[in-house]
């Protein structure tokens, strides 16, 4: 079954969604990443002893920030009104990774996916650079959408 994508036209063009005719529900999605990285970073962070300051407080307000611009970084999302921007992070010290978890909400006629998972990625890129100077061979990966809830589609959650 052959599914239309809704960002072109039936000639081909890039076109912004018209939501005008969708309910507005509430909108909730939850996004996730890791960064690997080395022990003598994890500890910095952890501890709190890294030259450059809390880097994870750092990080959490450039995810938070990245949710609210998602618009202007992506071309054809919406303009949301986001009603919360949750980040947290989990250590995890025997696999040296930290885990962002970004939770966005908004009550609209557009889902907040790309914001969860703009905030992740923005998240995890802060991390490194913060402690780049320390690690130059971080890696960021298993950025993925968790869960979705809201709109015509309902509620989606990944199998784990």
């Amino acid at each position: 079954m052959k599914k239309n994508l809704t960002h072109f036209t039936k000639s081909g063009n890039a076109q912004m969604v018209d939501v005008q005719s969708k309910d507005i529900t509430e909108r909730i999605a939850v996004a996730s990443g890791k960064i690997y990285m080395s022990s003598a970073s994890l500890i910095k962070i952890k501890e709190g002893g890294h030259k450059k300051g809390d880097v994870l407080g750092v990080a959490r307000i450039a995810g938070i920030t990245a949710a609210k611009k998602t618009a202007d970084l992506i071309p054809l999302c919406h303009n949301i009104n986001l009603s919360s921007v949750n980040i947290d992070f989990k250590i995890n010290k025997s696999k040296k990774y930290v885990e962002c978890i970004a939770n966005v909400k908004s009550t609209g006629k557009t889902g907040v996916e790309m914001e969860a998972l703009t905030a992740v990625q923005i998240s995890l890129l802060t991390i490194y650079d913060m402690c780049k100077s320390i690690d130059k061979g971080m890696v960021i990966s298993e950025i993925k959408l968790e869960l979705k809830k809201g709109g015509a589609s309902g509620e989606w959650k990944r199998s784990k």
